[in-house]
């Protein structure tokens, strides 16, 4: 006879509260592991294609920098190729991870990559995508990390054709997905987590 375990409760959701940054970025945080932080560093020599730095405030529905946020970022080479087995298109650049991690800094919030700009990839219907980066957030009171992706104000052909910008209903809200150039090589992406900027998520 089967035993009901309808008196099994399902747990809470924990958020990532506040030992993500020793557990995952533990130099960050002053312990002195493994040589540094898995994701600190995205290329391990010289890369192909061109070389950018991100950075960016998470901020909170009252505009406030939240502090304690960690990103992770995934995307493929400058060739649009990804640093996975799975990778059968082409030569990955064996210099370039594709992954980074970044604690926010503890004063201001901000977020640093050090990448490579990324070759657009195929979308499974074979349309090609525009430039962009995945990332995930973290932070404490966020139950389940959320997604979303970088791309780039200009690269603004390629965005005019990508098979998800063109469908999101919105399309005003489109610049909450662009890394916007403020200098040679330097993007500027800021998330907003609620309010009138919200940035668009996406159900991953």
């Amino acid at each position: 006879m089967v035993q009901p375990l309808n008196y099994l409760k399902e747990s809470p959701s924990q958020t990532a509260g506040p030992y993500v940054h020793i557990g995952c970025t533990p130099n960050f945080t002053g312990i002195d592991l493994y040589g540094g932080d898995l994701g600190a560093t995205m290329k391990a020599g010289p890369v192909r294609g061109t070389e950018i730095t991100i950075k960016g405030v998470v901020y909170d529905g009252t505009g406030t920098p939240l502090r304690d946020a960690m990103i992770e970022i995934w995307q493929p080479d400058a060739a649009g190729l990804f640093a996975s087995a799975n990778e059968t298109r082409g030569t990955v650049d064996p210099n370039f991870t594709g992954w980074g991690r970044s604690a926010g800094d503890m004063e201001t919030g901000e977020f640093t990559f050090e990448t490579v700009k990324p070759g657009g990839v195929p979308f499974p219907d074979g349309r090609m995508q525009a430039p962009h980066i995945t990332v995930w957030i973290v932070a404490r009171g966020i139950n389940i990390g959320l997604h979303t992706r970088i791309y780039f104000e200009d690269e603004a052909d390629a965005n005019a054709l990508d098979p998800i910008l063109t469908r999101i209903e919105h399309q005003n809200r489109l610049p909450t997905l662009l890394a916007k150039r403020v200098g040679n090589g330097e993007y500027r992406f800021d998330i907003n987590l609620q309010g009138p900027d919200e940035t668009i998520f996406f159900d991953i």
